[in-house]
């Protein structure tokens, strides 16, 4: 399991910009990482965008900087940077329905 700190930010429907939220802290969990690395392997060979992946909420251990939580929904996007899979985290917070996320990290970076 790999336990993450990673900068996260907000950003609300009528937003032009996203503003940084502090950090997020968060597990990969074996079967999450899992699903991740196959996710990467699809987009390699199908050369779609990118593709969402469900989490178990119960395993992860999200921790949002006070007042950005809970989350509403939360999935991990993969994407391909020079032939490289990347996620970060993506969710809606519940309390007006912004958009939460975090910086992006190497798949291949996790333990």
């Amino acid at each position: 399991m790999s336990a993450l700190t990673i900068e996260g930010w907000c950003k609300p429907d009528n937003a032009q910009k996203s503003t940084p939220l502090g950090e997020i802290h968060f597990y990969v969990d074996n079967p999450l990482h899992l699903r991740l690395e196959e996710a990467e392997e699809r987009l390699q060979k199908t050369h779609e965008q990118d593709a969402m992946v469900d989490v178990d909420m119960n395993t992860m251990d999200l921790v949002l900087p006070e007042g950005y939580s809970p989350l509403s929904d939360c999935r991990m996007r993969v994407y391909l940077q020079h032939g490289r899979g990347q996620f970060h985290l993506v969710g809606h917070r519940a309390s007006d329905g912004s958009l939460i996320y975090s910086n992006a990290v190497l798949i291949d970076q996790l333990l």
